[in-house]
């Protein structure tokens, strides 16, 4: 087994190239043939549902692209993409936390009983966190007690039970005549709930390599053998019940969701039993300010995530082009635009003009002129991660006509958008609540 860690835009290649080429690091890495094609493999599909997943650079080498997470190959190679965000210190364990509060925020994950010092060591393998949390939720579940039910059953038998199908039995074969059709209700844990519970445990005990996480998953299994394994997923997802009966279960659903892979933004599904999780850091990153903004802003603020109500253009009578920035502040009497883009700007690179894309300038241009049309004053933002090339804002770019561009960095280490204060944007003195990871 080989376990390989390196960063968004990392390149993988087959062999050294040189001798300065000795050992591993986040930004260059080797991995065996077998996982090489097969990682371009899962690109080219990946390239034709729309997206990328890596670059490949000749027949030995290979660079990824911003997607963050977890690929695990047949061949047993676990290939950990972590965010480049951090540049110095523990960057793998501060990476691994900022990856991990980043999804349990997008996602409203229940982490909020992992103390402060679990945080701390557990810094492992993003699947390995996400298969803990789950089996730290179910093992609750079973100490709480399993939810049994009534559930109808018909069947031939050869004596009677319950109610006697007098329909069928009529229409019972002479040769049979000593069965019986009957219909009776049975108690047992059979519901879509535990269904769903005991494949995504039978996963875990199939992917896993911590040992803690391996021998609390056959614990598990052991007390919930007589469970049968869904073999409907999506359908057993839909008849998910959220009754008050069923509230020791709602902890477990989203742990239950990334690990069969209902809720990903991406996810990586195969034959064999690896567990690969893969998340596009842009949208991640959208997801997590949003999640932020929720809670910084007053109740009387509606947010729109992401906003598609407007169209750029009409012709012949029909809208086309739809224009949906990432979010939008609504109040009685105003409205902001807002978008995230995950990019690495430098303050003091003016030359370069920091790094801004023109193109994104255009974007937000035509979403102020839709979204924002009739105010005396406008204000849109742009939000990029905060870096020690980028630490506070840059001075607001005016499009003319009271209509201005603010370019903010997001700090993810406080959860906070730095000088926020010199807009008009409705955000709230309390600090957000940080969520553990």
């Amino acid at each position: 087994m080989q376990s390989v860690v390196v960063r968004e835009y990392a390149r993988l290649t087959t062999e050294r190239v040189d001798d300065t080429f000795t050992e591993n690091t986040l930004d260059r890495a080797q991995i065996s043939q077998s996982a090489f094609d097969w990682v371009c493999k899962l690109n080219q599909s990946f390239s034709a549902a729309g997206t990328s997943l890596a670059i490949v650079e000749g027949r030995t080498w290979l660079r990824l692209d911003k997607h963050v997470g977890v690929i695990e190959t047949p061949c047993g190679t676990r290939i950990e993409i972590l965010p480049k965000h951090h540049e110095s210190g523990d960057v793998v364990h501060e990476s691994r936390t900022l990856l991990r509060r980043m999804i349990a925020t997008s996602f409203d994950l229940p982490v909020r009983e992992v103390g402060v010092a679990d945080l701390q060591l557990f810094n492992a393998p993003l699947t390995e966190w996400i298969m803990g949390r789950f089996l730290a939720a179910l093992e609750h579940i079973v100490k709480t007690g399993i939810r049994f039910d009534y559930r109808r059953v018909e069947e031939e038998q050869r004596y009677l039970r319950g109610q006697l199908n007098t329909v069928r039995q009529m229409r019972q074969s002479p040769g049979k005549q000593h069965f019986f059709h009957i219909r009776h209700d049975v108690f047992d844990p059979d519901g879509a709930e535990n269904r769903l519970l005991k494949l995504a445990l039978e996963q875990v005990s199939k992917t896993s390599r911590d040992a803690a996480n391996w021998k609390l998953a056959g614990e598990l299994r052991s007390l919930m053998s007589e469970i049968g394994s869904s073999k409907d997923v999506a359908g057993d997802f839909k008849r998910w019940r959220n009754e008050r009966l069923m509230s020791h279960y709602r902890p477990v659903k989203p742990w239950c969701e990334l690990i069969l892979s209902q809720q990903m933004p991406l996810s990586v599904a195969g034959n064999w039993h690896g567990l690969s999780l893969l998340f596009p850091m842009d949208k991640l990153f959208e997801r997590f300010v949003a999640a932020w903004l929720r809670s910084s802003i007053p109740p009387t603020i509606r947010l729109r995530s992401p906003a598609a109500s407007e169209y750029l253009t009409v012709h012949d009578g029909d809208k086309m082009f739809r224009l949906e920035p990432d979010l939008l502040l609504e109040s009685s009497n105003q409205k902001w635009v807002l978008d995230t883009k995950w990019k690495k700007l430098d303050a003091a690179d003016r030359s370069n003009k920091y790094g801004l894309s023109q193109g994104d300038f255009y974007q937000l241009y035509a979403y102020g002129k839709k979204y924002l049309a009739g105010q005396a004053s406008s204000e849109l933002v742009l939000i990029y991660p905060a870096t020690d090339s980028f630490a506070k804002s840059l001075p607001a770019f005016d499009y003319g006509d009271g209509m201005k561009l603010w370019v903010l960095p997001f700090d993810l280490t406080d959860q906070v958008l730095i000088d926020s204060e010199q807009t008009t944007l409705p955000i709230g003195s309390h600090v957000f609540e940080k969520k553990a990871a």
